[in-house]
């Protein structure tokens, strides 16, 4: 008689595949198909007699189902994350054509209609709470003060940031409680402490309720707030709260799926977020407009940064094949501000003299560096308001981590150092 499955019906394939096999079913490399079964997408066997794995057959034609999706156009190498990446199912943000989703809903569309809180209860719940306002607790803000008080006066903002979070994550003692209700009043209360744990500028009286943005941009620009700007931030702090899984989107997942606190995920997205080509690139566009304000030329500010192999800062986006879609409403935005004209000219200039070598459109650290230098402000606001607009997003792939198997964010590393059975090393002389 034929050998039977457990569904008790022939067998048109083998019940399980070897290594070989199931890396060249999926399309993959066999180092990517451990990292899969380090991630939980698979399960692995030793085969009989220990050398290599098998894998069930139907496990890893559901894992390829899984990531066929199809696309509209082909992917471009050069921007596109590789084939053989392991992905991550999320329900957050989707990117796809030049456009990005909030749950399914144009994240675009959502910052022109509605602010920040109200974005980052949609990414945490799925649910739409009009006027929602974030409160700081009293005893964490207070903690976070005198921490970022403490400081040396040279710290930069990233630093404060992780300050406060650090000094109100002690002064919480539900931090550890993951339930999601706990974890989303941990939510609300941190992004108001880190908002207003920050000193204002100029030494200015800090200027107390209304939204985030308000907040924010009462600390940040020497002037206070103003009517005209105050939309920006909104909208630049809405479209800011995700952009799914970058590096340090990637590092709080990677924080709560071993189980970390909420206050702890943000600590480690801070840290990866403070990289040069991540949450600090605003501060790169920033002080190449303001170059280009001094100069009085695009032109000339462009083609020194490319002689010396440098890139162009504020363009260009590796999931993007054209303008980047929050740049283009931020820039849309900044028209309505006066102080921001010479900036957003020099912006677009920098754009047109780029564009005839590099044909890559804006990206939001350009318009967030038209934001800081038609203000006046430090270069370094924009990393400010990316950081703690970030933080949404962070608490909301958080929650999803938390409701998956623990330790799951687990890669195997692929080893090339020197061969097992090396001598034991002697002390050098």
């Amino acid at each position: 008689m034929a050998s039977m499955t457990h569904h008790d019906e022939p067998s048109t394939r083998p019940a399980r595949l070897s290594t070989k096999e199931a890396a060249r079913r999926l399309g993959v490399k066999p180092e990517t198909l451990y990292a899969y079964v380090s991630r939980g997408l698979l399960t692995s066997h030793r085969s009989p007699g220990g050398r290599g794995s098998t894998f069930a057959a139907d496990e890893v034609d559901a894992l390829l189902r899984r990531n066929r999706r199809p696309r509209s156009a082909a992917p471009d190498p050069a921007s596109r994350t590789p084939a053989d990446a392991v992905t991550v199912p999320t329900g957050i943000t989707l990117i796809e054509d030049d456009r990005y989703w909030f749950r399914g809903v144009d994240a675009v569309e959502f910052a022109t209609h509605y602010g920040y809180e109200e974005t980052a209860e949609w990414l945490w719940t799925g649910e739409l709470r009009p006027g929602i306002r974030f409160t700081a607790p009293p005893e964490p803000l207070a903690a976070a003060e005198r921490a970022v008080a403490a400081l040396p006066e040279h710290s930069g903002p990233t630093d404060r940031l992780r300050a406060a979070t650090v000094a109100a994550a002690a002064a919480d003692p539900l931090r550890f409680d993951l339930t999601p209700d706990t974890v989303l009043t941990t939510a609300r209360g941190l992004i108001a402490t880190l908002t207003d744990a920050l000193p204002p500028a100029g030494g200015r009286r800090r200027e107390p309720g209304g939204t985030v943005a308000y907040r924010l941009w009462s600390r940040l620009a020497p002037d206070g707030a103003d009517d005209a700007s105050v939309p920006v931030v909104q909208a630049a702090l809405a479209l800011l709260a995700d952009h799914d899984l970058a590096a340090s989107t990637l590092a709080a997942r990677v924080a709560a799926s071993a189980r970390a606190h909420p206050y702890a995920v943000v600590s480690a997205g801070l840290g990866a977020l403070e990289g040069p080509v991540h949450g600090s690139a605003s501060g790169l566009a920033h002080r190449m407009l303001a170059e280009v304000l001094q100069r009085g030329s695009a032109g000339a500010v462009v083609s020194d940064l490319l002689r010396t192999g440098r890139r162009v800062p504020g363009l260009g986006h590796r999931l993007y094949r054209g303008e980047d879609p929050r740049a283009r409403m931020l820039f849309g935005l900044l028209e309505g501000v006066p102080a921001a004209a010479d900036a957003l000219a020099a912006a677009r200039e920098v754009v047109r003299a780029a564009d005839r070598d590099l044909a890559v459109g804006a990206n939001v650290d350009l318009a967030l560096a038209v934001l800081s230098v038609g203000a006046g402000l430090p270069p370094e606001a924009g990393e400010t308001l990316f950081a703690v607009s970030r933080t949404a997003g962070w608490i909301a792939h958080a929650l999803e981590e938390y409701a998956e198997r623990p330790l799951r964010m687990r890669p195997r590393g692929q080893y090339d150092g020197p061969a097992p059975g090396q001598p034991l090393p002697r002390p050098a002389r």
